[in-house]
């Protein structure tokens, strides 16, 4: 896009983007060194594989171009501009069948019927630029639109006032040579941003996201206007988003389900994501349950013009947590990954959103620019016709011509006769001037009014005056159209998607403990295919910690079933859960307490919890635990036993040495104070299974 320094708007394609090479899948093998005539043969390219390079560089270079990336002057893709431009073709109005759009569209079209109308569906169920009357399925659902027969169309206003001017489209032979198609529509508006568009090329694809018409607008203004901007996506689904990750286009959005809640029993989803439909995220849902990751009583999807899908939960089960699950497991939350890739100067681009937005306006403003001039032109030619008219009427100068025999004579004597007054005309009066004079009936020289004639000049010439000022700031005159569209189309299309924060559900907090976990003591086995006579109920996320009665220990997945041998204790893994052991030295008899965590591990590598030559005799996850230690009988032993309060216990690593209880012997003990299972915070117990 070239224009003045004084007007430039928009990025240049040298310094703002990046062009997308396709990779050369048939370059030709270098020569052996060797010089082995069988190796230089299989080197040298062969016909068959020039052809097909040659071929595979077209076909791809056609299906990126023509097919699958839009261009960034409109917007579109070749079987959308097609079927715009057919629709422009066909208007008069009315609504026309579909099928006749289609119709009309192939003559432009080589690729068939069935994505036309898929394409058609698509641009209506945008919303900006075509009406439609029937069904042309449900955005929410996901369901079809009728057959082409049965539905009607036809563009509607804000489409011709913004896609269509002939005189400033550059047109091309369509595929057949019989019609002239255009290159791009010259659009006024950033339909690219506005519709958004995926597409998959060859070796490459696109992916950018539909916005709001009014903020893009509103972003353009102050573009012109050099003021900051900034614009995210919107969606006609509505829903929640989450732009934290957007990037201007190149990077990721966070889109949620709006759901209510309902006397803690019963879910309401009124908005689903833009990316799915009520269908897949009830089978998202049902997925979850039957992967057992939350319970649901009962799925009814009661969606027709707006979405609702009633959820109710079973007893137990209530709306916060069951909330927190469904966007944990299911679609009610998607991630969004963009590429803002397009056509730019026959070439596949990628750019940011900025830049795209800026490069459109600078257009808009070219555009604009073209239609004044085109205007400008028009008004001086009918100042000039009216002009000479006037004159030739006026002066009587058709007189002259009554003794003319020859036309060159009459053509020589008409210039004679206007020559006096070549001062009053704003160029050179030509051959096809003095012909158009020539054809002025005698009726309508007769009735000449040559006061209505000079009001009309007036007019036009307040006209060219006014055109030659907003010539003179178009960037101005490009502000007051943006305005006038805003005022007159903005009301239709208010912002629909809530932008929010949106903090990340932790699905370890919210797993369901519904894995049943079995211990037989007697055969050795833990899994959940074990039926042993303990059980304990895990998450899918949990770890066991099982620790034998040396103090060696190991952290292990839950397993189908796994062979741990004759072990102390069996418990689930919790990096924050303080552990009160005693152990005993069975060298020196003496016996050791300690508090450790178990929060930093491999799985399934062994460790140690006591000093080697050690036995642990008690194993504790409850908090403020106090233990009666009764010595072994003694001669002059003044008290035969001593309390051990944990809590005076410090916490050190699970690796550590254990603090001397006593310097007698114990033979016993006794727990006297049962303690918390509860830590200070935590809203759940740690299950723990040992030996006696």
């Amino acid at each position: 896009m070239t224009q003045d320094n004084d007007n430039q708007v928009g990025p240049k394609s040298e310094s703002s983007s990046k062009e997308v090479e396709l990779p050369n899948l048939f370059a030709e093998s270098p020569p052996p060194e060797n010089g082995d005539p069988v190796e230089k043969q299989r080197s040298e390219p062969s016909a068959l594989r020039k052809m097909i390079a040659s071929h595979f560089i077209e076909y791809a270079s056609y299906v990126i171009k023509d097919r699958a990336i839009p261009h960034i002057n409109d917007g579109l893709k070749p079987v959308q501009r097609r079927i715009l431009h057919s629709l422009r073709e066909m208007d008069d109005g009315k609504f026309h069948k579909v099928a006749n759009v289609v119709g009309n569209t192939m003559k432009y079209h080589p690729h068939g019927d069935a994505s036309i109308f898929n394409a058609l569906v698509h641009i209506a169920n945008k919303e900006y630029f075509i009406d439609k009357q029937g069904n042309f399925g449900n955005i929410f659902t996901g369901d079809p639109a009728s057959a082409a027969r049965y539905i009607e169309c036809r563009l509607n206003p804000l489409a011709k006032a913004v896609l269509f001017n002939k005189e400033i489209t550059d047109f091309s032979d369509s595929y057949d040579g019989r019609n002239l198609e255009p290159v791009t529509l010259p659009a006024k508006v950033p339909v690219l941003l506005m519709q958004g568009t995926e597409g998959i090329a060859v070796g490459m694809s696109t992916r950018i996201l539909p916005h709001n018409f009014c903020e893009l607008l509103k972003a353009q203004i102050a573009i012109l206007r050099k003021q900051p901007y900034q614009i995210y996506p919107d969606f006609l689904q509505s829903c929640i988003m989450d732009v934290s990750d957007y990037q201007d286009g190149n990077g990721k959005i966070r889109l949620r389900a709006k759901i209510e809640t309902h006397d803690q029993k019963t879910l309401i989803i009124r908005e689903v994501p833009a990316t799915t439909t009520t269908e897949l995220l009830m089978n998202s849902i049902e997925d979850a349950v039957n992967k057992g990751k939350l319970k649901v009583a009962s799925l009814n999807d009661y969606t027709a013009e707006t979405v609702e899908i009633e959820i109710s939960l079973p007893r137990g089960v209530y709306a916060d947590q069951t909330v927190k699950a469904l966007y944990a497991y299911t679609d009610c939350e998607v991630s969004v990954s963009t590429n803002c890739l397009l056509i730019m100067d026959e070439r596949p681009v990628v750019m940011n959103v900025r830049e795209v937005l800026e490069y459109n306006t600078g257009k808009l403003v070219q555009d604009l620019e073209r239609e004044l001039v085109i205007e400008l032109g028009k008004l001086n030619e009918l100042f000039h016709a009216k002009t000479l008219t006037q004159i030739f009427i006026e002066n009587r100068i058709y007189k002259r011509i009554e003794n003319c025999k020859t036309y060159e004579l009459v053509k020589e004597e008409v210039h004679t006769g206007l020559k006096p007054f070549k001062s009053q005309l704003n160029r050179k009066v030509t051959d096809d001037d003095i012909e158009r004079l020539l054809q002025i009936p005698i009726r309508r020289i007769s009735q000449f009014d040559i006061d209505k004639n000079k009001k009309d000049l007036e007019d036009i010439c307040a006209q060219i005056e006014e055109i030659e000022d907003q010539l003179s700031n178009v960037k101005k005159y490009a502000i007051a159209y943006l305005k006038k569209l805003l005022k007159e189309y903005g009301k239709n299309y208010p912002r629909r998607t809530v932008i929010e924060n949106i903090e990340t559900v932790n699905v370890r907090e919210i797993a369901l403990s519904n894995i049943k976990v079995g211990w037989d003591r007697s055969g050795g086995y833990l899994g959940t295919a074990v039926k042993g006579s303990e059980t304990f109920s895990c998450t899918e996320y949990d770890k066991i910690v099982v620790l034998n009665s040396d103090g060696t220990f190991k952290v292990v997945p839950v397993q189908e079933k796994l062979y741990i041998g004759s072990v102390f204790a069996v418990m689930k893994s919790d990096k924050e859960q303080i552990y009160c052991m005693i152990y005993r030295d069975k060298k020196s008899r003496l016996s050791y307490s300690k508090r450790f965590r178990i929060n930093t591990f491999v799985l399934d590598r062994d460790y140690r919890a006591t000093p080697p030559g050690c036995k642990v005799e008690k194993l504790y996850d409850r908090y403020g635990i106090v233990v009666k230690c009764e010595f072994a009988p003694a001669k002059y032993q003044r008290t035969d036993y001593c309390e051990l309060d944990f809590e005076a216990v410090p916490v050190r690593g699970s690796a550590a040495k254990g603090f001397r209880i006593s310097n007698k012997k114990i033979t016993k003990f006794l727990q006297i104070k049962r303690g918390t299972e509860l830590r200070p915070g935590s809203e759940q117990s740690n299950e723990r299974h040992e030996t006696d």
